[in-house]
């Protein structure tokens, strides 16, 4: 507050002190000069003789923004004093807390200078307790080790029970659940109640409905008697039914017989399939004469009538055989298979490449063989095949049928 008078007679002095050529000046400029007594006197004079050089309307204009000034002072001064009731509040707020602190203190000096008195005795006692404590120095460290497992377990029971109320939280939260669930139920109960004596009154209904059946039925009784005399016709027709079915099941172990007779002369049938892939190599050729290929991955090989390693298959018996082949190559030219039957050409075929890239061909044929006849495949000079993990070149046949 001293502050903001200060300032305010500050602001008057300098507002004052330019109308003292007319009239002697405000007379404020009387009580500025007061708190300038200690400014040198020259400079005063100066400062008057400038201020006379001015004119009336100067002055008067200064005077009113002095006075917009002063009002804006004079508002700012209103906030401050607000502000300092505030503070003042505060302070006193504080004041009491202070007092009731001081009150605490007195009290805690008292409870000290008793815990002093307390604490001479505890020495004393202690001194007693340290003379018996040596000879319980032993049983003191097994309590001291039961009393750290107690704390644990202590502490563990405290965690239990945090446990304890966060689930007891949870159940209180399910419990009102459970009050709105059964309060649900209780409406659905009303519900069910009043479907329940509609469902009475359509049970008379259906009582009233099964008088009129009843009614019905004993008309139903003269006509079951009429279906009771059909009936015997049927008996007599099923015990003919259970002749002809005697003469069928005679017939149908007859059946099985064959079926069986069938079945055995199946199983000493030879019984020949094999399929096999080319090679992991890769590139197969060209070379410069023809080449046996040997397919050396052996898939299937029933009855083993391929050989591996001549890659020629050898019929086991007479028959009717099924054999097929795929042909693929990678690179341009041209790639190609010959087909023999022992030392007779049975098939050829090829076919020209123009690109790098993956090209297949399949061909398959059904040959008569007698036993010992050989089948095997063979790579003309200057082709060229390509086989991979993939199995891209295969050989494979079969057994048809014997002769």
């Amino acid at each position: 507050m001293r502050v903001v008078v200060g300032l305010l007679l500050l602001l008057l002095a300098l507002c004052g002190s330019g109308a003292q050529g007319e009239g002697g000046g405000l007379g404020q400029v009387g009580e500025i000069s007061e708190f300038q007594e200690t400014a040198p006197r020259d400079a005063a004079e100066e400062s008057a003789e400038s201020t006379t050089k001015q004119t009336t309307p100067d002055i008067w204009a200064e005077v009113r923004a002095l006075r917009d000034m002063v009002v804006e002072l004079k508002v700012f001064v209103q906030l401050l004093q607000r502000e300092n009731s505030d503070q003042e509040m505060r302070l006193t707020a504080t004041e009491s807390k202070t007092t009731d602190l001081e009150k605490e203190n007195a009290d805690l000096q008292t409870r000290l200078s008793s815990s002093e008195s307390e604490l001479l005795l505890s020495k004393c006692r202690i001194d007693q307790l340290e003379r018996e404590n040596a000879v319980q120095a032993t049983d003191l460290i097994s309590l001291g080790t039961r009393l750290t497992a107690t704390e644990s377990k202590t502490s563990d029971l405290e965690k239990e029970n945090a446990d304890l109320q966060t689930r007891l939280s949870s159940s209180e939260s399910e419990l009102l659940l459970s009050k709105s669930r059964i309060d649900q139920l209780e409406r659905e109960n009303a519900d069910l109640q009043t479907r329940l004596s509609s469902s009475e009154s359509e049970l008379l209904l259906s009582k009233s409905r099964i008088d009129q059946l009843e009614r019905e039925n004993a008309d139903h009784e003269t006509r079951l008697t009429a279906t009771e005399s059909k009936s015997s016709d049927l008996e007599k027709e099923t015990a003919d039914l259970q002749t002809r079915l005697s003469s069928s099941e005679s017939e149908l172990l007859l059946s099985k017989s064959r079926i069986d007779q069938l079945e055995r002369e199946n199983a000493e049938r030879p019984k020949v399939a094999f399929y096999t892939a080319l090679t992991d190599a890769g590139h197969v050729g060209p070379y410069s004469t023809d080449i046996t290929l040997k397919y050396s991955k052996v898939f299937t090989n029933i009855g083993n009538a391929y050989n591996p390693a001549t890659g020629f298959f050898t019929a086991p018996v007479k028959g009717v055989y099924y054999l097929q082949f795929s042909v693929c190559s990678n690179r341009t030219g041209y790639m190609g298979v010959y087909v023999y039957k022992n030392n007779q050409l049975i098939m050829f075929n090829d076919e020209g490449k123009e690109e790098v890239g993956l090209e297949y061909l399949t061909k398959s044929v059904v040959l008569e063989l007698k036993a010992g006849d050989e089948i095997y495949l063979v790579l003309p000079s200057d082709y060229s095949l390509y086989d991979s993990p993939h199995n891209h070149n295969t050989f494979s046949g079969s057994l048809l049928f014997t002769l």
